[in-house]
């Protein structure tokens, strides 16, 4: 099923390529272990929601500030150094993470701290990693390697926060932030065996990073349509379609089962998120990778649809058990994770090819601010509808929404839908 199957040629080609994806994938598991430990954590020494919750505070504010100096940096230096450096200090808060565990210091206030110099530091990891990528593999495998590294994060999306709770609850949290320590390791490896990777010489001269060169990679932004596109698309679907705030009322009002039946709806984005990169073979050969971005994200704003209707179809439920039409809430969830599998794969190729290599570190540091802030807006905004109509309609107005803006954005810059992956154009 060659044709089939995510296509590995990248990773046959390229043995940088391929020691960065394996150290990426078991990074990814640990960090993920580490991320649910130290909430569980968080809670345990508060016993308060609140508490818990403002770890994404202290988590957002450094990685957006970092992830737009990050990318400039990334641009004016070489960025195996770059990321070489930020990934030992990312090792490093992970020891720290462990020995406050180890030491049994029992301190929240701590564990905020090292939290935010944990996202600062990935912040700056995150923008010099992806804009590594495109001089690894050839331009026209760069959808094949998206959709691979698609797969470990996925693994690690799914699998990691499967293991904390089993590790905390077995082993305590010592030992769980000590398997993240290890884990980290071989990507630390994995970067430290990367070729040199400075700059590639331009016209305009040696590139400083600093506030002026942030304010050029939005500028490039701001006058380049189709790169612009890949982020207006996402924020559509981020925004109005977004179902991660409804699913706890979903599980506890609608469907039944509770905190249950919530993460299985969650785990369903994951499982399809990790189906549609595994099958993503044809994605290859696909040349209008515009197109297939906006029709991709139609699809995800259907599947939220038909989450709202599976919802609808329930209704409240007062018995306490668990309504049949969980059923569909799962098949449309996991078709919602295929889809946004397909956008983030033409989306991130878009961005990495379409890019010049001098300005691929600051767009990949916006890009981290879009994808963070956008999930965070969304559940503001499906929050307030589901406040307002109810969870089943809030899916139901805001996949319909979602569908709406994209088509809009799409006929607003017909040049995106015409898009072509073998003569890429800003």
């Amino acid at each position: 099923m060659p044709k089939i199957l995510a296509d590995i040629t990248p990773l046959k080609e390229s043995p940088a390529f391929r020691r960065l994806w394996l150290g990426n994938g078991l990074s990814s598991i640990g960090t993920q272990l580490t991320v649910v430990a130290v909430s569980l954590e968080v809670y345990q020494l508060t016993g308060s929601t609140l508490s818990v919750g403002m770890l994404g505070l202290f988590a957002l504010v450094p990685l957006v500030i970092a992830g737009l100096y990050g990318g400039a940096i990334a641009d004016a230096h070489d960025r195996r150094t770059v990321a070489l450096a930020s990934s030992s200090v990312l090792w490093l808060v992970t020891i720290c993470i462990a020995l406050q565990a180890w030491l049994g210091l029992a301190n929240a206030g701590l564990l905020y701290g090292l939290i935010a110099v944990q996202s600062a530091a990935a912040g700056v990891n995150g923008s010099a990693r992806s804009a590594i990528v495109p001089r690894l593999v050839r331009p026209e495998l760069l959808p094949s390697a998206n959709a691979l590294s698609m797969i470990v994060m996925g693994l690690g999306t799914t699998i990691g926060p499967l293991l904390a709770g089993i590790l905390v609850s077995t082993i305590g949290y010592g030992w769980t932030y000590t398997v993240d320590v290890l884990t980290f390791t071989a990507s630390l490896w994995a970067l430290f065996k990367l070729p040199p990777l400075p700059p590639l010489p331009r016209a305009g001269g040696v590139q400083r990073a600093g506030f002026a060169s942030v304010l050029e990679g939005f500028a490039f932004l701001g006058s380049r349509k189709n790169v612009r596109m890949t982020f207006l698309t996402d924020m559509c679907a981020m925004v109005f379609a977004l179902p991660r705030a409804l699913l706890p009322a979903i599980g506890a009002v609608w469907l039944g089962g509770g905190e249950q039946t919530a993460g299985i709806l969650l785990a369903s984005i994951a499982a399809g998120s990790f189906l549609g990169a595994l099958f993503s073979g044809p994605l290859g050969g696909v040349r209008r990778q515009g197109l297939a971005v906006v029709w991709s994200i139609t699809l995800w704003g259907a599947a939220i649809v038909a989450l709202g209707g599976s919802v609808l179809a329930a209704g409240q439920t007062s018995d306490g058990g668990t309504s049949p039409w969980i059923v569909g809430a799962v098949a449309a969830l996991v078709v919602a994770g295929v889809a946004d599998t397909i956008s983030s794969v033409f989306r991130s190729t878009i961005l990495q090819s379409a890019t010049p290599d001098h300005l691929r570190g600051r767009l990949q540091g916006i890009f981290v601010v879009v994808v963070t802030g956008g999930p965070r807006l969304g559940d503001v905004f499906s929050g307030s509808v589901g406040q307002w109509r109810g969870e089943g309609w809030a899916a139901v107005i805001g996949g319909l929404l979602c569908i709406v803006a994209v088509w809009s954005l799409a006929f607003w810059q017909r040049g995106f839908l015409r898009y072509d992956g073998r003569h890429p154009k800003p």
